[in-house]
Formats: C-alpha cells, sequence, structure tokens
C-alpha cells in the first residue's frame, strides 16, 4: 500500500512545523535568539504514461521539509542598566570561547562576570577581544578574554599641564598679595600642593611666584621652594597683556624617588586667550585644572558603541580597559545552531570575520542592553492554527486509504 505513503509524509511534515512552531514559542523570552521557519518542498512526481496531447501524466508522493530559514533581523533592545550586558545594534556576533578553547559566536549578551573579573555567558563562556595596555587597545593582536573585575588598578599618571582661573583686585594697593593652589600628580601618583602667590608692583603689573613643600624636594630647605615665577601685565580694561620672565614651572628631584624633574606647562592660558583677568573685583581664583591623575582602584565602566570598554577608576582617571570583537559572515543563513545562543560557522556560511563594531557593515554595540528574542507570537499562532489543520488533513487521508485497504481486501475474502 504505497498511497500511505503520502500522507505519512504530511503527517512529518505537518508535525516538523509543529516542532518549529513550539521551538520558537519556547524561546519568545531568550535573548538574541532568531525565529526560525520551515520551508517546504513536494516530492519527486512519477511520470507514468502521457495524455493526447503528449502531456506527462504525473502522481506525487508527499513532501519534505526543503529547509529551516532563521530570521535575522534585530530584536527590541531591553535596557536593562547592568553594564556587562551589550546588545548589537545592527549585523554582527560576539565571539565567544568555550571551554575546549574554540571559538562560538552568539547574539546573547546578557554577560555577566566571574571570579577572575572576565567577561563571560551564562554558560560560561569567555566574551572575546581586544587586549588594551596602559589604555591603549591593540587591535591587531590576537583576541583574548576581557577583563572588568574590580581589583583592576590604574597607573598614575603624572602632570604636565596646569591652568588657573582668577581675578586680581585692580584697586589692590601696591605691596598686597593674593594666592592660588592646586594639586598635581608626579609619576608615582603622589600629589604635590602648588601654590601661587600674586604680589602687586604696580599700576595693572603683578608678580607671580609658584611654590611647593620643601619636604616633596630632596635636599631643599626651608618652608617651600620657588619652581617658577614671573611678571603678569593688564591693560587698562583689565585684559592680560603680557607676563614676563616666564620660566616652565619645574620642580626638581622629587623626594619620593618619582621622575624627576616635574615640568609643568601654563598655567593662564595662552596669549590668545589668558585666563586671569585684573578687574575691580575682589581677588579670588574660580577653577584650577590638572591633567594628572594618582593610581587608583577600577570603579565602575561602560561598553562604548564602537565597543571600547572604557573603565573609571577611583582616582578619576578614565581608560580603555579592551574593546569587543565583532565577527560577520557571508552568509549567515549558512550558520548551524549548537545550543545555548551559540552558531558555528558552516561551509555555507563561510568563516568569521572578525574585526571592530561600526566598521565593515558591523552593528554597533549597546552598552547595559540585551536584545530581545524576534519572535512575533500572533505570527506563531496563525502557524500553528495552520499545521494543527494539516496535521488533521493528512491523518484523514490516511482513515481513509485504510478503509479502502479493508474494502479491497474484503472483495478477496
Amino acid at each position: 500500500m504505497g498511497s500511505f505513503s503520502t500522507p505519512l509524509s504530511g503527517l512529518v511534515a505537518a508535525q516538523d512545523q509543529l516542532q518549529s512552531v513550539s521551538n520558537n514559542l519556547a524561546n519568545i523570552d531568550t535573548d538574541g535568539y532568531k525565529d526560525q521557519t520551515l520551508t517546504f518542498s513536494d516530492i519527486f512526481s512519477q511520470t507514468g504514461a502521457t495524455n493526447g496531447s503528449g502531456n506527462p501524466l504525473q502522481t506525487g508522493y508527499g513532501v519534505a521539509v526543503s529547509s529551516t530559514d532563521s530570521n535575522f533581523t534585530e530584536g527590541s533592545l531591553d535596557a536593562t542598566g547592568t553594564a556587562s550586558n551589550m546588545a548589537l545594534s545592527g549585523n554582527g556576533f560576539f565571539v565567544t570561547q568555550s571551554a575546549n578553547g574554540m571559538p562560538d559566536y552568539t547574539r546573547a549578551g546578557d554577560f555577566t562576570s566571574n571570579s577572575a573579573g572576565q567577561l563571560t555567558t551564562p554558560s560560561g563562556e569567555l566574551l572575546l577581544g581586544y587586549p588594551a595596555v596602559g589604555g591603549v587597545v591593540n587591535t591587531t593582536g590576537a583576541l583574548q578574554p576581557l577583563n572588568v573585575g574590580t581589583g583592576l588598578t590604574s597607573l598614575a599618571v603624572p602632570s604636565t599641564t596646569i591652568g588657573i582661573t582668577a581675578n586680581l583686585d585692580a584697586a589692590s594697593a601696591v605691596g598686597t598679595t593674593a594666592s592660588s593652589s592646586l594639586p598635581v600628580y608626579d609619576s608615582l601618583g603622589s600629589p604635590l600642593t602648588l601654590s601661587v602667590t600674586y604680589t602687586k608692583t604696580a599700576a595693572n603689573t603683578w608678580t607671580y611666584a609658584v611654590t611647593v613643600p620643601s619636604s616633596d624636594i630632596t635636599g631643599a630647605t626651608g618652608t617651600t621652594t620657588t619652581v617658577g615665577s614671573g611678571t603678569l601685565n593688564f591693560s587698562g580694561a583689565g585684559a592680560l597683556t603680557s607676563t614676563t620672565a616666564v620660566v616652565p614651572i619645574s620642580i626638581p628631584t622629587l623626594a619620593d624617588g618619582a621622575i624627576s624633574p616635574l615640568t609643568l606647562a601654563g598655567p593662564f592660558g595662552t596669549a590668545a586667550n589668558p585666563t586671569i583677568t585684573q578687574t575691580a573685583l575682589a581677588s579670588a581664583t574660580s577653577a584650577t585644572t590638572t591633567d594628572g591623575y594618582a593610581s587608583g582602584t577600577l570603579s565602575t565602566y561602560a561598553v562604548q558603541p564602537d565597543g571600547t570598554i572604557e573603565g573609571t577608576f577611583s582616582s578619576g582617571n578614565t581608560i580603555a580597559l579592551g574593546q569587543v570583537a565583532v565577527a560577520s559572515f557571508a552568509n549567515t543563513q549558512g550558520l548551524a545552531s549548537t545550543g545555548n545562543n551559540n552558531y558555528q560557522p558552516t561551509a555555507a556560511s563561510g568563516s568569521a570575520v572578525i574585526g571592530l563594531a561600526g566598521t565593515a557593515g558591523r552593528g554597533t554595540i549597546v552598552g547595559g542592553s540585551v536584545e530581545e528574542s524576534n519572535v512575533d507570537i500572533a505570527t506563531e499562532f496563525a502557524k500553528l492554527i495552520v499545521a494543527q489543520q494539516a496535521y488533521s488533513a493528512n491523518a484523514k487521508s490516511i482513515t481513509t486509504f485504510n478503509q479502502v485497504s479493508q474494502a479491497t481486501i474484503a472483495m478477496l475474502q
């Protein structure tokens, strides 16, 4: 009874469709999951004869699954606020490393950190990217696990430039003094306090002296040591017109063994844009700046659109900890799903092309978010109804074939 094979193939196809729809609905809350759709094709039709016009008389032999297609359109982005979470907006896949050292590829960005501070998937695979040394990312090196452990420390950054925004009282008598102070950092991260003393020597003219505590300088005597001095000349309108005898602020051999001398540029802006004035207001310093930092421990981090992980340290310094790698494929439909939200390349997909987010057609990264499943529940329910009806119809065909077979057997008895 070869006739049974045709409706049986329909039952199997309907069952496969039900399985696909059920799997989609089961993964409606799975981060990064991509909806799958089955495509069917008919089984080869046998030609038994031809009609009077010479056209073939063909009988079909059923249906089979011809392909399983994944819908790689982007799912909705859910802002979790968790620093380790990431979502890809656009094409591409995160690159992870399994326990056996082999790479996997995923759209699910619900990463966490392990006890070593490495970013991992919920199943324990390590997120890979480009490492950073001293805040500089090496995008030509081999991919490595990315570390965001709170035990990370940043090296000190010595100060090189300082800035003072201040006003000197034009109504002050000759001999009047005013002062500013600000911290700077040496190569070991030790803070030094710079003190600037201004003395009015004539109308529209002030001298200044920059000092540091003598205890910070090897072999220095007295309470303070002068490390820079000069003269400030102002116009009748209170604008800085020139500085004379200006020398770079140079702090000699430091007592803590840091790199010496510590040379600083500034502190009153540029000739085109000075930051100190002389008006009939009280002498006051409104702001100071320095570009140095003490050493510090990692406090927080955030992932930038290009995948750079920027860490903010207790010292206030922000440096790159690494950069997330993104993989792309010539044919995403050729990827094989291996479970745990992972994909593996096949001959059909081509090899992974790994690079930076936002380049060569790769999407950008949204930090503190995850990509949700792109399953549409209304569409799946519609497919579920169709599959159920198809199964029932093919079951009815088998019942009919069985009745015909029983009638045939009865004729022979």
